[in-house]
């Protein structure tokens, strides 16, 4: 049982003690903490209201009731989206009007998982200052609860699916004629979360009449791992496969990661996801794009190819949101399968990927197989050194960056090294006494080499 308290939320298992799981004491603490922050930082008449959404885990409406009735003893307002997702919530903040929103889902983490995802006023992730300010005051403890005449209340809104589908479908370079003339055969895998609501309305607003869904009730029972990797996604393969359908759609629980397979049952692959959606809106629109320093180089290649730059953030959301608008990006995300178009606001968002991804896809005239061959073929390696708790990983991180001479060195997060036929890149991880390494190539072959090369370096220096 596990309780995680960081600055990107307050994540846990269900059950068990306060303090090692995510307990109701738990979720009180920093939803008290959370709501304090808030009302601290607010301008005088700013009205005091947040916005709260969950996926469909089982623990959501309890953890939720929880959220909301701490915040209403803040005399807090609360909007209550119901089963909604990641990026819903998001919009829904500022639209609003709200201090911040929480979002009540553990992400792909499975169904005994859950956590509190925070958001400030823009309906963006708090920063890591923010974190360390609530995580400080949840343990100090110096609440203040607002008298019985003060209290919050809580109303439920109902609308924002729709609002949420209309805006992906407002979108300038969203074009659902397009698509709908496509006449798109498309499986969906929402693992029984709030994408088997979100996804199959999108898609028919799209004008995609022919839907096979796969687990699109929102009851919680994740059928399989829900992390949205190849070794999960067997039967929507094969559905698309046996059903002679053009592509499967599959999205995480709360519908900020996003993945495709192919009309041949193939992956598409996560980190393609971002690369086709920015190869579309970098021929429409010239700008930048952004990834974090573990996504694929196909992205600074298609970047490329169509006279734009690219730049590269440390990994995390916020990071690359930060990047984004210090460089004014069109377009971004992470190899997750996360898209970012902050047209449409600052947050991973599986819906505009979809609506955009489709329109590509469409005004191309290619097959999934035909799309994903026409860009950059890159294969990756993810490894790990185990550390004693003793060693200072720093120092180790410090040598691998003088070690090869021959590198471009990035230094961000971790330690990154760009060779001539791929990359490394290094980074100690907040949890554990390892570094995770990650290597990418032409081939998985090149890349594992490339992996082991850097870390037979590492464990010489080590020992």
């Amino acid at each position: 049982m596990t309780l995680i308290t960081s600055i990107s939320g307050i994540r846990g298992t269900l059950g068990g003690v306060s303090g090692d799981t995510l307990s109701p004491i738990d979720i009180v603490k920093f939803s008290s903490a959370f709501g304090q922050m808030l009302l601290e930082a607010a301008d005088p008449g700013a009205k005091k209201r947040v916005v709260i959404g969950r996926d469909a885990r089982p623990s959501g409406p309890m953890v939720s009731q929880l959220v909301a009735s701490t915040l209403n003893a803040m005399g807090i307002d609360v909007i209550d989206l119901g089963l909604s997702t990641t990026p819903t919530v998001e919009l829904a903040v500022p639209a609003e009007g709200a201090l911040g929103g929480v979002i009540i889902t553990a992400s792909h983490n499975p169904a005994e998982w859950n956590a509190l995802k925070l958001l400030n006023a823009r309906g963006e992730f708090i920063d890591a200052e923010q974190g360390k300010q609530l995580i400080a005051l949840a343990n100090r403890g110096e609440l203040r609860y607002a008298g019985v005449e003060d209290l919050g209340h809580t109303r439920t809104e109902d609308g924002y699916l729709q609002k949420h589908v209309d805006a992906v479908c407002a979108h300038p370079l969203v074009d659902s004629d397009a698509i709908a003339k496509r006449q798109f055969k498309i499986a969906v895998d929402a693992v029984n979360s709030t994408g088997g609501i979100f996804v199959p309305a999108l898609l028919k607003a799209l004008g995609v009449e022919h839907i096979t869904e796969l687990y699109c009730e929102p009851n919680g029972q994740f059928p399989h791992n829900p992390e949205p990797l190849p070794e999960h996604l067997h039967e929507l393969s094969a559905a698309v496969k046996e059903c002679g359908l053009d592509l499967g759609i599959t999205v995480d629980p709360d519908v900020d990661r996003l993945a495709f397979v192919s009309e041949d049952g193939s992956m598409f692959g996560e980190e393609y996801t971002l690369v086709a959606v920015a190869d579309y809106m970098l021929s429409q629109k010239k700008g930048s794009a952004v990834s974090n320093l573990s996504s694929t180089r196909a992205l600074r290649d298609v970047a490329a190819r169509h006279g734009c730059t690219y730049h590269a953030s440390a990994v995390g959301e916020v990071n690359v949101v930060n990047k984004m608008k210090e460089c004014e990006a069109v377009i971004g995300g992470e190899g997750n399968g996360g898209i970012i178009v902050p047209e449409l606001h600052y947050g991973r968002d599986a819906l505009i990927g979809i609506g955009l991804f489709l329109t590509h896809l469409a005004k191309s005239g290619l097959s999934m197989t035909e799309l994903k061959a026409s860009y950059p073929v890159y294969a990756m390696s993810k490894n790990k050194i185990q550390l004693d708790a003793s060693m200072d990983v720093d120092a180790l991180l410090e040598q691998a960056s003088r070690q090869y001479p021959e590198a471009e060195v990035n230094t961000i997060d971790g330690v990154k090294l760009d060779f001539a036929q791929g990359w490394v890149h290094l980074r100690k991880s907040n949890t554990e006494p390892i570094i995770r390494i990650y290597a990418e190539a032409a081939t998985r072959e090149e890349a594992d080499q490339l992996a082991h090369k850097v870390m037979d370096g590492l464990q010489s220096a080590i020992s």
